[in-house]
């Protein structure tokens, strides 16, 4: 199989569930279907416009209540633990992230065995008392707090997530809940012995399957991203795996690529030209489409950066730009913020990419897309403020006050 690099994109995109807009309303089991399909859900709070993981899934099954992720959580069909990065997880992925957690990373092992006293102080609170937040336990060492200065208690629940013994039960306000693991376990899996472990290099194996599935076909640079595994090894892992008939071997361009065999029929489809990108939409930043930027530059000429940690003075493209994709095409970016209390969406710019031509098309799809995310935060009036180029500011307008397309 050989792909060009639109093929490639339109690959992922099929893939990740973003060619075409869905054909029903989204119900419970669409959201779920969804994470399983990337494999993970890669969890953010900033809610400038919608927190990252609910907006992820906008982005793939359209107009959903944002509740059912939270019990999908809470009933144990998802579980919270670090992946590519904290990310919501499949629990019937639960055995691959075991083994990390009985392989502890040193530092967690290093604080675990040099403070003895508050983890017995923590785990004893949750076996009397259930479940709580980090925000229960009151502030006893004299320090302000703040990001960098966790207190002891805090760094306790974070250690003995990582640890496993812990675990995320539901979230209340988008703060942690943390539980007793077996207490968890018992609302997701009937039965858990972690003598069911995989080793670590059948995890590797698993999670390299994976990700190729997740990314549609992939160069073997792409693979450990997905997940943070770890990029020594990879390739020859990827020709493992491929001599043995579990990956197939493809091309993109001239470079080695591997699609997954569940991928075929798909690749098929793509490289007879009988599957086409239709779906115009925002991405989070934290989409597994963008959130690896070298890849994102690569295969869709995207040179993507967030800059909510950028100097305001700085900021080329604004505190919280969301990629545009339109029809199989990374064409630019927005920054946007949802007035939820105001009953507005602002945005506060909108930049096209070199060379993106201000079609009718295009501007029709932008503005239905930005109709769209605005109704399914409430916010039914939409505010856009200047573009680049400057008359797609207009254009939206236009369109959007119901006046003629451009």
């Amino acid at each position: 199989m050989k792909f060009s690099r639109e093929a490639a994109r339109t690959m992922l995109l099929a893939a990740q569930g973003l060619v075409s807009s869905p054909e029903s309303p989204a119900k419970k089991e669409d959201v779920l279907g969804a994470v399983r399909r990337m494999g993970v859900l890669q969890i953010d709070s900033i809610s400038v416009v919608a927190r990252s993981p609910y907006l992820v899934l906008w982005s793939r099954i359209g107009a959903y209540d944002p509740i059912w992720l939270d019990e999908l959580l809470a009933e144990g069909s998802l579980f919270e633990y670090w992946s590519h990065a904290a990310c919501f997880v499949p629990i019937e992925d639960y055995g691959l992230y075991r083994r990390f957690m009985l392989d502890k990373n040193e530092k967690s092992r290093t604080w675990m065995e040099a403070h003895p006293d508050a983890l017995e102080h923590v785990m004893e609170r949750i076996r009397e008392e259930g479940p709580v937040r980090s925000a229960e336990f009151a502030r006893t060492d004299g320090k302000a707090g703040g990001w960098w200065e966790w207190k002891p208690e805090k760094r306790a629940l974070e250690h003995l997530f990582a640890a496993g013994e812990l675990m995320i039960s539901h979230r209340e306000n988008f703060h942690r809940v943390y539980d007793l693991r077996e207490r968890v376990l018992a609302n997701a899996l009937t039965t858990w012995e972690d003598a069911r472990a995989p080793t670590e290099q059948e995890v590797r194996w698993a999670l390299a399957l994976k990700a190729v599935r997740a990314l549609g076909v992939a160069e073997a640079r792409w693979v450990p991203d997905y997940f943070r595994t770890p990029k020594r090894g990879a390739a020859s892992l990827l020709e493992e795996l491929a001599d043995e008939g579990s990956l197939l071997r493809a091309s993109i361009e001239d470079e080695p690529a591997y699609v997954h065999p569940e991928n075929a029929r798909l690749a098929g489809e793509i490289l007879s030209d009988a599957l086409r990108p239709t779906v115009t939409t925002l991405l989070s930043p934290f989409d597994p489409v963008v959130w690896d930027r070298a890849r994102a530059l690569e295969l869709f000429g995207f040179d993507y950066k967030i800059e909510v940690y950028t100097p305001a003075a700085r900021r080329r493209y604004g505190y919280y730009s969301l990629p545009i994709l339109h029809e199989g095409a990374l064409v630019g970016r927005l920054d946007a913020k949802a007035h939820r209390k105001d009953g507005f969406f602002e945005v506060k710019a909108v930049h096209l990419e070199p060379g993106v031509p201000v079609s009718d098309g295009l501007v029709a799809a932008v503005a239905g897309a930005l109709r769209d995310c605005a109704a399914w935060h409430g916010t039914s009036e939409v505010q856009v403020r200047r573009s680049d180029p400057p008359g797609l500011a207009e254009a939206l307008r236009s369109v959007l006050d119901g006046g003629k397309e451009t």
